[in-house]
């Protein structure tokens, strides 16, 4: 097999298994959690019909890279990476928010604004924006999950008025947050992106805060390009992005959004390619490294006997 499309590994001390819509976790004693970043691909709340080759390993190597860049702001729940496509972190308990920040008017708070709404999460936005303009200053718009469904919004306000993170918790989130996005805008300015929003999770071990999941990936973040953002806001068109908003793209153009009674197109193998070949150029061009692609000789094989290694080492 050329892509992990899932895994069913038995490792000693394991006591429960959970599988997302990209990756599966592994529960092992009350000591680590094994996070294996798996190639499937979703869209629209939808897991697509067929993996895509690196995609993983594209997305596991920007968030260990991204993840030991901010160490010094905030410590993170990596324990190791043994493996290009796994992570291995301690068990936090997570905050039951998600920190959204955006730097640009763009997606879901353009949506918003467009619609007529000036408050976004209880942040009141100015008159006069228009689409992927700069904000006055980085605002942060936080989701909470819901029970069913997507991810909701809610304010500050309604998060301390209904206790879902304490007061001191959140305010520390919020200087994490803020922190995280100002490292996260100089490292993209180095490569020529602009980052343009964020979702950083955070989780509590030992009565510490932790940076927990991915950060600052094409799955988790929007990028523009710097050199043509100016030219393209004065003429009112779309910003180039790098982020898999072309994957999205595509599946609109195939008649598909994710609603009812609507079918998933098929993934051709040259499409297939296509999406494994733009996540590589999404690496290459946020990390600003040559992409090594994995040996996929034996990949559940050697994905096992890494991590294997790492846990005796650790625990």
């Amino acid at each position: 097999m050329s892509a992990i499309k899932e895994t069913n590994f038995q490792f000693p001390e394991q006591t429960n298994f959970y599988r997302g819509k990209v990756r599966d976790v592994y529960t092992i004693g009350d000591k680590a959690l094994v996070m294996v970043a798996s190639d499937r691909i979703s869209a629209f709340d939808v897991i697509l019909p067929e993996a895509i080759p690196y995609k993983g390993q594209v997305l596991n190597q920007i968030a260990a890279k991204f993840l030991a860049a901010t160490q010094d702001i905030i410590p993170n729940w990596v324990l190791d990476v043994p493996d290009p496509s796994v992570t291995i972190g301690r068990i936090c308990e997570p905050f039951k928010v998600e920190m959204v920040i955006r730097g640009y008017l763009a997606g879901h708070a353009w949506r918003e604004y467009k619609s007529g709404k000036r408050q976004v999460c209880g942040v009141q936005l100015p008159e006069g924006l228009k689409e992927n303009d700069k904000l006055p200053e980085p605002i942060i718009t936080p989701t909470t999950k819901a029970a069913v469904g997507h991810d909701e919004d809610i304010s500050r306000e309604d998060i301390l008025a209904r206790n879902i993170v304490s007061e001191e918790d959140y305010v520390q989130l919020e200087k994490y947050t803020r922190a995280l996005f100002e490292r996260g805008t100089m490292m993209a300015a180095e490569r020529g992106l602009i980052l343009v929003d964020t979702k950083y999770e955070f989780g509590k071990a030992d009565g510490r805060i932790y940076l927990i999941d991915e950060i600052h990936t094409p799955d988790s973040s929007r990028y523009f390009y710097l050199d043509s953002y100016a030219s393209l806001q004065e003429r009112q068109e779309p910003q180039r992005q790098l982020s898999k908003e072309f994957v999205r793209q595509w599946l609109i153009e195939n008649g598909f959004q994710g609603k009812d009674g609507q079918t998933v197109p098929a993934m051709s193998e040259e499409w297939v390619n296509t999406v494994s070949d733009r996540y590589i150029e999404l690496y290459e061009h946020i990390v600003g490294e040559k992409f090594e692609r994995r040996d996929i000789s034996d990949l559940e094989g050697t994905m096992k006997a890494n991590i294997e290694a790492s846990l005796n080492r650790l625990v």
